[in-house]
């Protein structure tokens, strides 16, 4: 494939460009918001909402829905934009419970959540960890009993990081009882409005400062229009969600980048061999994620499912920052400990924050050792261990 942009993608890239530049204001703050780690905030819904009034946040969804109908590479160079500028380079209902809403929800769900997820009004929760299913997914157990015209909900789940400023929760949750052989059978998908009676959020933090939840259900009884395609297909159409999440992009670590190569030229650190040789190689492995993010953008508009190609995308870019990050703390010395606040702490902390939270990226929407278990299987074609 050519990796270059076409001239009216370039065109279209600086038309994205010129309006994050435009909305400096309101993105410098959404950008503070989202690093204090508590999500969105009034700023953030703001300049979400101002790129959805363009059609920006779900480009490729057909235009009764709030799309442009354009191509995944045109959503790719918008989230690259975003993440550069905000560090949000999407929503969880643009990335991964729209386009399963759109190919598998019945026409009233989508009439009511579509247009609202690309206008950027709404946003959803996942709630697929439990305590006792993380990497997997099929060991799911929060239970949803069919009754006449509704399921009754009970069980709970953790870490739903938007949990707390989302408007729904996008649940995976059994309809069957567990076959041992067979665990993700009897997994279906649901719609949950998180003010519905008998749901409880409770905040969990993470090492990095960061707010994510756990939350519980007890006898919350939802409409049956809340089920999301059919009934126990809900594995498939988790699989295929994550998929959609992995395209994803390095922009904002090669700005992050950018600024630690900065700091090191104006201190002279640059002398040294070992650190002139370590951000050569952090630079050529933010050159190889964007690469391989590309081709999952290229493999996406010939309408195939970049599985274990996504897989490399999430690993390459969760690897680079923690190489990154790690980089930076031993360039700063015991400096880099210091945080924000500080006067004596290099780039104001940035990097000591980025170090405690950079461990998640290789925890959450796949740990890496399951990330390379897909890779090893599905795209070199080994055994299963």
């Amino acid at each position: 494939m050519d990796f270059r942009f076409s001239p009216d993608e370039e065109k279209f890239k600086q038309e994205v460009y010129n309006f994050f530049i435009r909305e400096q204001e309101i993105v410098n703050e959404a950008r503070k918001e989202w690093g204090s780690g508590l999500g969105f905030g009034p700023y953030c819904w703001e300049i979400l909402k101002k790129i959805g009034s363009k059609g920006w946040l779900c480009p490729t969804w057909p235009k009764e829905y709030g799309g442009l109908e354009l191509s995944y590479m045109y959503r790719y160079i918008i989230m690259e934009q975003m993440q550069y500028f905000i560090n949000i380079y999407s929503t969880v209902g643009a990335g991964m419970a729209g386009p399963i809403i759109l190919r598998h929800g019945g026409e009233k769900q989508k009439r009511e959540y579509l247009p609202k997820i690309a206008k950027g009004e709404i946003e959803f929760a996942l709630g697929y960890t439990e305590p006792d299913a993380g990497s997997d997914l099929a060991a799911i157990s929060i239970k949803a009993e069919e009754k006449e015209d509704y399921f009754v909900i009970n069980g709970s789940k953790l870490f739903n990081t938007r949990a707390h400023y989302a408007q729904y929760h996008w649940l995976g949750a059994r309809t069957e009882e567990i076959d041992s052989k067979k665990k993700y059978k009897g997994i279906s998908l649901f719609i949950i409005d998180l003010k519905t009676p008998g749901i409880a959020i409770t905040p969990i933090w993470t090492v990095g400062g960061t707010r994510t939840n756990e939350v519980f259900y007890g006898d919350v009884y939802v409409p049956k229009e809340a089920l999301v395609g059919e009934k126990n297909r809900g594995f498939y159409y988790i699989l295929e969600a994550l998929n959609y999440e992995r395209l994803s992009t390095v922009a904002g670590r090669e700005r992050d980048f950018q600024e630690l190569l900065s700091y090191v030229k104006e201190k002279g650190f640059g002398k040294d061999v070992l650190t002139r040789q370590r951000l050569a190689e952090i630079a050529i492995d933010i050159e190889s994620a964007k690469l391989f993010a590309l081709r999952v953008a290229a493999m996406l508009d010939k309408n195939q499912i970049p599985n274990h190609e996504a897989s490399m995308l999430k690993m390459v870019v969760a690897e680079t920052e923690q190489s990154m990050v790690q980089t930076a703390m031993q360039i700063f010395g015991s400096y880099g400990q210091l945080r924000r606040g500080s006067k004596w702490a290099p780039l104001d902390g940035k990097f000591e924050v980025m170090y405690r939270d950079s461990v998640e990226r290789l925890i959450t929407r796949g740990t890496s050792e399951i990330i390379k278990n897909i890779i090893a299987q599905r795209g070199l074609g080994l055994p299963r261990g």
